[in-house]
């Protein structure tokens, strides 16, 4: 599992958060659900970052870590001369804070009674709410602990993608909420290096049936609960694929997540780079070595995807950015009192030379720091977006541990703008060339043909 940057040395542009309420403006087609569970803490993580539709959830995984507070003294019935961790400016202010706390502590009857670690935790859970910003919030000793250790990485299950579908494309009339009467669940795809993927399960695979269960009258999530299961014990998928009928036993395992996805399109002629999850230091020093590789083919045709890529650390957005932009500006950063400073392409980058063609895939869940990316190319004009519009996150993260093992708060710094000066938070970028992916076949890639015919080349994705 690779490490991450500490919160004292990048700021982070956390993925769309708490609120599944928040719809991204203009979202293209949603996510299809991913059949895997994720290792032991994950839930209370990545679940701040999910954009879980009505009928498919996304289920990625990420572990985060930390330290911290202060806990200020009161005797039963007598104010301490000096209450540690107050200012003494600051006295009247917290008096009534400090009352409430030592009437809890002594005379409160109820149960059960809260600890004094519980009291202080439940006031910085206030005070973070009361900014009513979703990007802000308090982690426990252990939640942050989990987040710093790494921002997605693992997964358990056998990992694949899934889609409610029509069985019958042409039959426009039928509203798919669960299988059978006329719906399928689809594989859309298997996740690479997955259980899945070594079984040999295929893009337009049908389940139908899960140990001998037929799906008939279950819910996306109902189906995907029964293929879930801890690792190392088995599953049987009965698959249609055309008019075959198969029945793979795989093992669910413990499995990499990939930073970056690979591969090669059209005779050779198109290098397929992307970035499915996340931007960070090992996400972006793949993208180098992959874009190197991709060079040094002869491959001057570049498709970077950045759908479903929730977001990550500012300075891998920008070195990822930097290889296609030569100098001038990537983003500004606004910080809090309002001051704006410009963040620089690096220089030294590989593909800057606009004979290496460009298009970017973006969906309404490109959110925060894969939006810097995307935003940049579009800006200097270095890449069309192609897709449907982001998710709008313009705002970035310090992870912050506070002290004595109190664990840590996720505190909105900064807002950042695009290399125009706009600031695009709850509106999103609005793509080139706009493609609606939402009635597509599992096994189909319109936004990726759509961005083949940008580059001049014939779609190739299939049914």
């Amino acid at each position: 599992m690779s490490s991450t940057p500490t919160p004292e040395s990048k700021d982070r542009l956390e993925s769309p958060a708490p609120a599944p309420e928040k719809k991204p403006s203009g979202k293209g087609s949603e996510p299809p659900a991913v059949v895997e569970a994720a290792e032991d803490g994950a839930k209370g993580t990545r679940g701040r970052r999910g954009l879980a539709p009505s009928r498919f959830s996304l289920i990625l995984v990420a572990v985060l870590t930390g330290s911290a507070l202060f806990v200020g003294g009161f005797s039963l019935g007598a104010h301490v001369a000096t209450t540690p961790g107050t200012p003494s400016d600051e006295e009247a202010r917290f008096a009534a804070f400090w009352e409430v706390y030592r009437l809890i502590q002594s005379d409160y009857a109820g149960s059960p009674k809260p600890t004094q670690d519980e009291l202080v935790q439940a006031a910085i859970k206030g005070m973070l709410a009361s900014l009513d910003d979703p990007w802000s919030y308090y982690e426990t000793p252990s939640d942050f602990r989990k987040s710093l250790l790494d921002v997605g990485g693992q997964a358990e299950g056998i990992g694949v993608y899934v889609k409610l579908q029509r069985t019958d494309p042409a039959a426009t009339s039928t509203d798919c909420q669960k299988i059978g009467s006329g719906c399928e669940l689809a594989i859309d795809k298997p996740i690479p290096g997955s259980p899945a993927e070594a079984a040999g399960i295929k893009p337009g695979d049908v389940i139908v049936s899960v140990d001998g269960v037929s799906l008939d009258g279950k819910t996306i999530d109902e189906a995907t609960a029964l293929v879930k299961g801890p690792k190392d014990t088995s599953v049987k998928i009965g698959l249609r694929r055309g008019t075959e009928s198969i029945e793979l036993t795989i093992v669910r395992k413990v499995f990499a997540l990939p930073e970056v996805v690979t591969k090669t399109l059209a005779d050779g002629a198109v290098a397929y780079i992307g970035l499915p999850d996340k931007i960070n230091e090992p996400a972006s020093s793949q993208f180098d070595l992959a874009l190197a590789d991709a060079l040094k083919a002869g491959q001057h045709n570049i498709i970077m995807d950045l759908r479903g890529n929730l977001g990550g650390y500012v300075a891998d957005a920008v070195k990822i950015a930097s290889e296609f932009i030569g100098s001038g500006t990537i983003a500004w950063q606004q910080d809090a009192s309002g001051k704006t400073s410009e963040v620089s392409a690096t220089g030294g980058g590989r593909a800057t030379d606009e004979s290496v063609a460009v298009v970017v895939l973006v969906d309404g869940n490109t959110a925060s720091a894969a939006e810097i990316v995307a935003a940049a190319l579009q800006s200097h004009g270095r890449a069309k977006l192609i897709g449907a519009k982001t998710y709008g996150k313009g705002v970035v993260q310090e992870w912050l541990p506070l002290p004595n093992d109190y664990g840590g708060i996720h505190l909105t710094v900064a807002r950042w703008l695009t290399p125009d000066k706009v600031w695009i938070n709850g509106k999103g970028l609005a793509p080139d060339v706009p493609v609606n992916a939402d009635n597509a076949r599992a096994g189909t890639d319109p936004v990726l043909d759509a961005g083949l015919r940008q580059l001049g080349f014939p779609p190739q994705s299939t049914p």
